[in-house]
């Protein structure tokens, strides 16, 4: 389980298709506090470190990532530089600052429009239909990884305010529009739709 709460942005270093997709990720998280086997959200999707180490470059963790991953988030526009955002897995104990993220991403949304308000930016994102239900005003979700709350809904389309703060600490300061974004649906907003359903059947 994670936070939404980002604590680093690392960066492809590579990626190599051998069966499963393997990607090397610079990180400035220290290799000897990192357990194989650990879960790092990378741009919100939760992946299983199956290697990690230093060199000249820095720190670095590896993951294999399952065509399954691929096809419903947006790894597959990832290259070589690509800048994530990083959340190591949530401890006992630890303060929870954003909201429940399981990492496992539902989907992809479009940026379709940026404006500036003050020295923030209002965000238009576009949802798939399928998920655009489970999105409600001042509801949390999870785009990229980063907890940010709703503004507003129109149909498939929903507002989010995103701060300097957060820009300068995300990769939310290098987006832009019509990048593709990791979504995942509240956990909570899931299971009161399915008694919804459940009521009304």
């Amino acid at each position: 389980m994670f936070t939404g709460i980002i604590t680093d942005v690392g960066a492809v270093r590579s990626l190599e298709q051998r069966g499963d997709l393997t990607a090397r990720i610079g990180t400035a998280y220290d290799p000897s506090g990192i357990d194989l086997g650990a879960s790092i959200a990378c741009n919100g999707c939760c992946l299983t470190v199956t290697d990690l180490g230093t060199d000249d470059q820095g720190h670095w963790f590896q993951v294999d990532i399952s065509a399954e991953s691929v096809s419903k988030t947006n790894i597959g526009d990832w290259g070589v530089g690509t800048p994530l955002n990083l959340e190591r897995a949530l401890k006992v104990g630890d303060e929870l600052g954003g909201h429940i993220v399981s990492g496992h991403v539902d989907g992809v949304a479009e940026i379709v429009a940026m404006t500036d308000e003050g020295d923030s930016t209002r965000f238009t994102f576009r949802a798939p239909e399928a998920l655009a239900r489970f999105i409600a005003p001042k509801g949390s979700v999870a785009l990229n990884g980063t907890s940010l709350t709703v503004n507003e809904v129109d149909g498939c389309d929903f507002g989010v305010n995103i701060i300097p703060h957060t820009k300068a600490e995300t990769t939310w300061g290098r987006a832009q529009v019509g990048d593709r974004i990791n979504l995942e649906i509240d956990t909570l907003a899931r299971y009161v739709a399915r008694l919804q359903e459940w009521g009304g059947a």
